[in-house]
């Protein structure tokens, strides 16, 4: 009973062993990970759409939530980059920026992203995430940071654009360069260089000052931070706010209340579509992650057990006034480095997100919009791998068509189009490439039981038994292409008696493979040769066994190729075995 308990609620697990060793490594984490997320939470709500204190509610109770039920011990929940954005494309053509009704529609965005979740944890459908492919998911992320940085500029030149996708931002951002403002621009490029020296270079001139590795790290890690506060001086000094420069402006000061979003049917209905792709592409990028980290601790984590934390994150993002978060990846890589042991970590991370909601809002006033853009502009240099489209071309061009496909789709068209064009033209491609599988005849290699294609390597073919290996699944889209090439075989080779299908790279055999092989079976004993079958997996051969193919095909089922040209053509495989050992013993004498 406790451990089925405990697989539900993980953290009574890691808590029977929680000692002050691990608390002290906890709250340091904590506290870096705190300083990191605050800038962090602010500018994500405001690329989702929201009022920046909506950054911090949504890393408060859901950082709570993962703590109870995740089984990571160092992922960070809490807005990202990637989600928000997402939530801005869904709600932006529903809802006026900045309304009531699109915060309301955010915090119900979350509760069905969390309800999602939890409908695929009790249904196990975690294995739904493998349809994003990792080619997808990279082009989808390089184009949606793209994207992003591009929807961000305006704020660094402090100029109104709008647009729905790459072009139209572009086309607005080229159209605005003349009202530039300039004090906004000013602040906004001295954030994005100040805050890319110290991404890229503070810790490397921290160490030749004999600063450790890790001080060295942590310093850099709160650099947004800095750029806050400096900024925040210089717009309250300066009273460049009078100016023009936006600002924050007023940030309530208090926890938010706990409420349910309104059910709005319709809408909820409206918005359904976009939770289950939050849902997913959340689900991938946090576990992701989170395997990552966890391999480098020789630990694990549950995915099913995931969607259950991930699930009850966003119900609590609901419920406080948040909208859908996930896993972070960089936050979460800060967390890890930082020494974190457990997920109290990210509750502790909540706790100081709490003080600074109850206590320092109102330093927030003078933020301007353009550090927070600059923020995540800088953020968003590590998604950006345009060199991942050429390493996949040449590997392969498949998965390249996609992933270009992919960024195509969500700097052209949108981010739902985007990710949705990807996944439909990876599925087309894989259903294109496995309805043409890889069939080869094979022979024996001198010396050895073991067979290889005929094209690649020296070896013995027996004249009445034709060997042919099958390296992929049989089923719907393959059925017939199998029928044609074994005809076309056939015809190749007329001597033939017999004809073993190798099936070690076969893992299904469907019905219409199953009608396929009993064609080629018929069409085999009119031209008066036997179909057999070797190497067959277990579990394919129990379905073959629930059938009546094996009782009518007339062949023989062989555990081994080897196996099946002993029984059918015994003298072949013996000069084969022969023909090696004479080699051997040539060299042998002419040394």
């Amino acid at each position: 009973m406790k451990q089925r308990l405990a697989s539900y609620l993980p953290f009574l697990t890691w808590a029977k062993h929680y000692d002050r060793t691990a608390a002290a490594k906890d709250g340091l984490a904590a506290l870096i990970v705190t300083l990191m997320l605050i800038p962090q939470s602010l500018a994500y709500a405001m690329l989702a759409g929201l009022p920046p204190v909506t950054g911090l509610y949504a890393s408060m109770l859901p950082l709570i939530a993962y703590t109870l039920f995740g089984t990571s011990r160092t992922l960070a929940v809490g807005p990202v980059a990637v989600v928000s954005l997402m939530t801005a494309a869904a709600l932006g053509p529903l809802f006026a920026v900045g309304s009531a009704e699109y915060a309301g529609a955010a915090m119900l965005l979350a509760m069905l992203s969390g309800a999602v979740l939890l409908a695929m944890a009790v249904l196990r459908l975690g294995f739904l995430a493998n349809f994003l492919s990792h080619p997808v998911i990279s082009g989808f992320i390089s184009a949606s940071g793209i994207l992003i940085a591009l929807g961000q500029l305006k704020h660094i030149l402090g100029i109104p654009v709008t647009g729905e996708n790459a072009l139209e931002l572009a086309h607005g951002l080229i159209l605005g360069l003349p009202s530039t403002h300039l004090p906004t621009f000013i602040i906004g490029t001295l954030s994005l260089l100040f805050l890319f020296l110290v991404r890229s270079r503070l810790g490397g001139w921290l160490q030749k000052l004999g600063m450790s590795v890790h001080i060295a790290g942590t310093l850099t890690k709160i650099g947004p931070v800095v750029a806050l506060l400096l900024a925040i001086a210089a717009v309250g000094g300066l009273g460049l706010a009078d100016t023009g420069v936006r600002v924050v402006g007023a940030v309530p000061r208090g926890l938010p209340s706990l409420s349910l979003p309104t059910l709005d049917l319709e809408l909820a209905m409206a918005l359904l579509p976009a939770a289950v792709l939050i849902s997913l592409v959340g689900f991938v990028e946090s576990v992701s992650v989170a395997q990552t980290l966890a391999a480098k601790r020789r630990e694990q984590i549950e995915p099913n057990q995931e969607l259950v934390a991930l699930g009850g994150a966003n119900i609590a993002a609901a419920m406080s006034g948040g909208f859908p978060v996930t896993g972070g990846f960089a936050r979460s890589v800060v967390n890890f480095d930082a020494g974190a042991q457990t997920p109290l970590a990210g509750a502790l991370t909540a706790a100081g997100i709490g003080i600074t909601v109850l206590l320092f809002t109102p330093l927030f006033h003078n933020l301007p919009h353009a550090v927070l853009a600059a923020t995540i502009i800088v953020a968003l240099l590590s998604l950006v791998d345009l060199a991942a489209l050429k390493r996949t071309w040449r590997y392969s061009r498949q998965d390249a068509a996609a992933m270009a496909a992919t960024m195509l789709g969500v700097l052209l068209v949108g981010v739902e189009s985007g990710i949705m064009l990807g996944v439909g033209l990876s599925l087309l491609l894989f259903l294109w490439r496995t309805s043409q599988p890889h069939v080869a005849v094979v022979g024996q290699l001198p010396g050895s039981e073991h067979f290889r294609n005929i094209e690649r390597f020296a070896v013995v073919q027996s004249p009445k038994v034709l060997s042919v290996r099958v390296d992929e699944s049989l089923y719907f889209p393959n059925a017939r292409y199998l029928e044609d090439r074994i005809a076309e075989l056939i015809g190749r080779y007329p001597q033939a008696e017999h004809l073993v299908l190798m099936c070690p790279g076969v893992n299904l055999i469907d019905a219409s493979a199953l009608e396929s092989l009993e064609a080629i079976s018929a069409r085999l004993h009119t031209a008066g040769i036997q179909l057999h079958l070797s190497e067959v997996k277990g579990p394919v051969m129990d379905r073959l066994r629930r059938s009546d193919f094996l009782e009518h095909f007339g062949g023989q089922v062989f555990i081994s190729q080897y196996e099946a040209l002993r029984a059918l053509d015994p003298q072949t495989t013996h000069h084969a075995l022969e023909r090696q050992r004479d080699h051997l013993c040539s060299k042998e004498k002419a040394g």
